[in-house]
């Protein structure tokens, strides 16, 4: 009986070694996804993984233009008199953030997870708006850029 015990424990032994090397295997296919930013306009959000970038890495500057110009967005709808806020992770917030607006800064670098924008500005020519949208980007880093976020907010008025 000692005989038949001992093969099963080792059977055993051994599905549970192999069930946790096919666990772990699963999980090292697996990406990481890269920190979200939200935008936040009332009662409704939007919120997306990197649209370039966000690994931590620095984007080469040939390809920032051309991360601005993706289409594969997330849009809201902004009434003029709403506030905008903009939300990061934690991540993007310790490397410094900055609000774009058509690709131009419009807020200074910050390291907070959290900013407001009165809604008015981005259809404001004064700002560089034109038309009834307006694409903003989350730029994560201040000396060199590692991560976009895009966004494009929708006038509704």
């Amino acid at each position: 009986m000692t005989t038949l015990q001992s093969v099963v424990r080792r059977r055993r032994a051994l599905a549970a070694a192999g069930a946790v090397s096919a666990g772990l295997l699963v999980l090292s296919a697996c990406d990481k996804p890269t920190p979200l930013a939200t935008v936040t306009v009332g009662t409704a959000s939007v919120h997306s993984e990197a649209t370039c970038g966000g690994e931590g890495e620095t984007l080469k500057t040939t390809d920032l233009g051309q991360c601005l110009k993706n289409k594969d967005i997330e849009s809201i709808k902004v009434d003029p008199d709403d506030t905008v806020r903009f939300g990061v992770d934690p991540d993007i917030a310790d490397e410094g953030w900055t609000i774009l607006m058509n690709g131009q800064p419009l807020t200074d670098s910050s390291t907070k997870t959290y900013r407001t924008v009165p809604g008015s500005v981005f259809f404001n020519a004064q700002y560089g708006a034109s038309g009834d949208s307006t694409l903003v980007t989350i730029k994560e880093g201040e000396q060199n850029v590692t991560g976009l976020w895009s966004f494009k907010l929708e006038k509704d008025s």
